[in-house]
């Protein structure tokens, strides 16, 4: 695929909910490579953007490409079949199972031959065998076993094995909706070397945020967003955070050269 095609785009998508429209008429562009961060004010729809890229939400016009290529995703199962992957807020991990089963979720690996096909035990080894590289490639091998359950785990630990688990199953590209949120100043810190990590090993991002400094830490473009559809794109390094911040809230007008 050329650098040129970007691996994934939106053109035109809008989403009505009845009188309200949450997306209006937007674009959207993630390049081969990159961290795309993704910022606006509450409401501005830049959630439901990436819903509708990932499948979670059906647009009602517009249409989206990957790799070039028009899809029509109706569930985030057929975004996640063809290499996309979710980091949620809220982790989407079960605390009551253990790393190697929460890595899993969703997708186990079974037993070769008749105890897997008829009896569908899991191939318990294989997973955690799996599970203990993936944490290990990406520094986060702190824990004490990985059959420990999650809820055992502190909130860093539990966003490194879901950034390990996304990292480990992407071949297209990561979405990560506020992943330092809830994270304290060192296991933010931490999560931000992994999301530079993954993109070192060349699995695009696309980063929602309202943290101006880690945005500007880590993202090669912003894509700010208001009133439900693209505003501009802007490079960190030509745009200050008071200027990010006056965009998104309508305080100041984008140049004409980096106008949506």
């Amino acid at each position: 695929m050329s650098d040129n095609v970007p691996i994934v785009e939106g053109r035109g998508i809008v989403k009505r909910y009845g009188h309200v429209t949450a997306i209006d008429h937007s674009d959207f562009e993630l390049r081969n490579g990159e961290i795309l961060a993704v910022i606006g004010d509450n409401g501005a729809g830049k959630s439901s953007i990436v819903k509708a890229i990932c499948g979670a939400t059906i647009p009602d016009e517009g249409e989206i490409l990957i790799d070039g290529k028009k899809v029509n995703f109706t569930s985030p199962t057929e975004a996640r079949d063809m290499g996309i992957e979710i980091v949620y807020q809220t982790l989407a991990m079960s605390p009551a199972l253990s790393i190697a089963d929460n890595m899993f979720m969703g997708r186990e690996i079974r037993k070769s031959g008749f105890m897997g096909k008829f009896l569908r035990q899991l191939d318990r080894p294989a997973m955690e065998k799996f599970a203990r590289e993936k944490l290990t490639e990406l520094g986060l091998m702190t824990v004490q076993s990985i059959n420990q359950t999650v809820e055992t785990l502190s909130g860093g630990q539990r966003q490194g094995v879901a950034v390990a688990r996304a990292a480990a199953f992407a071949t297209k590209f990561i979405i990560m909706d506020e992943p330092t949120a809830a994270l304290g100043v060192k296991e933010s810190r931490r999560v931000l070397e992994l999301i530079l990590d993954v993109k070192s090993r060349g699995i695009p991002i696309i980063l929602i945020s309202h943290n101006m400094p880690h945005v500007f830490e880590v993202a090669d473009r912003i894509h700010i967003h208001r009133l439900g559809k693209r505003l501009c794109t802007v490079k960190p390094g030509d745009c200050s955070m008071s200027d990010a911040v006056a965009l998104m809230t309508g305080a100041m007008e984008p140049p004409k050269e980096v106008a949506a």
